[in-house]
């Protein structure tokens, strides 16, 4: 698909600085997208391994502006919520992904102060958008599969964005001068997980007026992580990934509540951020495809 825009294709591996290097060479722009997006792996120290290690090597690539994707998950859970950019980070962070994610933040920043290096950071919520292959959009495809044993943590709010939005997001960054060095959260409308349940039930009726309802049992907290825990161990002994995805990262996620806004990138990036109820659609109509 690329090439049949135009696009120059280099193959390469982040974890290899040699071909990353190789990879940017004669580039102005750079954007970092490559990550271990997971809150499983059978290898952990793959998550260091691409989301620091990469991500330095990917930094250190002598290009004249680098857009560098995060995750608000660097922020763990700070004490004022909604967050902005300014907010201080929390204690800790709640996944190995987060965490790693975290240190990859803080190798760009260190070369930002010590080595001027021409970035701008954006940081959005969960991703929804049509084929999501990650945990989202494997969530709505669980609940309309009736994978789903029950509802968990149904007062957990985040802030969720539509996938375009986040393209648009890293083009506009790229292309306004003057601002590196500035952090952008990315997103807007804050759902909490009951609701966007009820809503990918509301909308996935095949053919309407049939709706799926959401799962019928509300599982207790202490009874989630006590499943995602034994799941976990057992996914680790058999390098086989948990049951519908409920490791114990995944619950942990779950489980904090993360709200941020997202009103910066609308006044400087002049992003309108589509509406989440688009997003879910489109989540829901490329299942039933």
């Amino acid at each position: 698909m690329l090439e049949e825009l135009g696009c120059e294709l280099a193959y390469g591996d982040v974890t290899d600085r040699a071909s990353v290097l190789n990879g940017v060479r004669g580039c102005g722009w750079v954007v970092n997208l490559a990550n271990v997006y997971s809150y499983w792996e059978p290898d952990k120290s793959a998550y260091r391994t691409v989301n620091v290690e990469g991500t330095r090597n990917v930094m250190e690539g002598g290009v004249s502006k680098v857009v560098h994707v995060s995750t608000m998950l660097v922020w763990g859970k700070p004490a004022q919520q909604p967050f902005s950019e300014e907010t201080p980070v929390g204690l800790k962070r709640f996944t190995d992904y987060a965490q790693s994610k975290y240190e990859g933040d803080l190798v760009v920043w260190e070369l930002y102060r010590e080595r001027g290096l021409p970035v701008v950071a954006l940081y959005p919520g969960p991703i929804l958008g049509m084929g999501d292959p990650k945990a989202p959009g494997q969530y709505v495809t669980d609940l309309i599969e009736r994978r789903v044993p029950g509802r968990v943590f149904e007062d957990s709010a985040f802030t969720w964005v539509h996938v375009n939005d986040v393209a648009e997001a890293i083009v506009r960054a790229l292309e306004k001068e003057g601002n590196e060095g500035e952090k952008y959260l990315i997103g807007k409308h804050g759902l909490t997980m009951g609701k966007f349940t009820r809503i990918v039930g509301e909308i996935s009726g095949i053919p309407p007026p049939k709706r799926i309802p959401p799962p019928k049992r509300r599982l207790p907290g202490p009874v989630v992580m006590a499943t995602a825990a034994l799941l976990t161990k057992l996914a680790d002994l058999t390098g086989r990934p948990p049951f519908s995805g409920m490791s114990r990262d995944s619950m942990r996620n779950i489980k904090e509540s993360v709200v941020f806004d997202g009103s910066k990138a609308e006044k400087e990036l002049g992003i309108i951020y589509t509406p989440i109820q688009e997003a879910i659609e489109e989540e829901v109509a490329s299942h039933n495809r």
